[in-house]
């Protein structure tokens, strides 16, 4: 529930407006920008993991991992993952979504960011909290994938591999 209001309050609320992108190359590239700000959860997280790992492994560095390190080390790579799905699905909407509504493309990796720092925090804190930041993450990423499908087949079959 929480992430239409945040984005509709964002998208209602925040003074911008996507350029004009008259071309699909044109709406990739500016997704490919905007979803350079998504990784930056991802890049700290890589620092984190590599300073928790040295601090935590100094003595034993072939060792089992400690909970410190295990953490951060399954926060980066499950950000990679849902990184990837973000980024591939973004760039589909990109190419679906009309002029007026191209807004949303730096809202959503915003979203992102914020829903995977969110995650990061309650995964530290307990392993039941994390469900939130999780949710945060997949269901907007669920969203789109079904939009997606739905103007794939629906709206614009024609143009399916056109």
């Amino acid at each position: 529930l929480l992430c239409p209001c945040f984005i509709y309050g964002a998208y209602v609320f925040l003074p911008f407006d996507a350029p004009l992108l008259p071309t699909i190359s044109a709406r990739l590239v500016y997704t490919l920008r905007c979803a350079a700000f998504a990784t930056f959860p991802i890049v700290l997280g890589m620092i984190v993991s590599g300073i928790s790992r040295l601090c935590f492994s100094a003595l034993e560095p072939f060792g089992e991992l400690q909970r410190e390190v295990e953490i951060h080390r399954t926060y980066v790579s499950q950000s990679v993952h849902l990184f990837i799905l973000y980024f591939f699905n973004m760039a589909v909407l990109a190419t679906y979504l009309p002029q007026e509504v191209l807004k949303l493309i730096p809202l959503l990796t915003g979203l992102f960011a914020i829903s995977r720092l969110i995650y990061w925090l309650s995964y530290a804190v307990g392993r039941s909290f994390r469900a939130f930041g999780f949710s945060m993450t997949f269901l907007p990423l669920l969203a789109m994938l079904l939009w997606n499908l739905y103007s794939m087949f629906v709206l614009e079959p024609e143009n399916l591999l056109a």
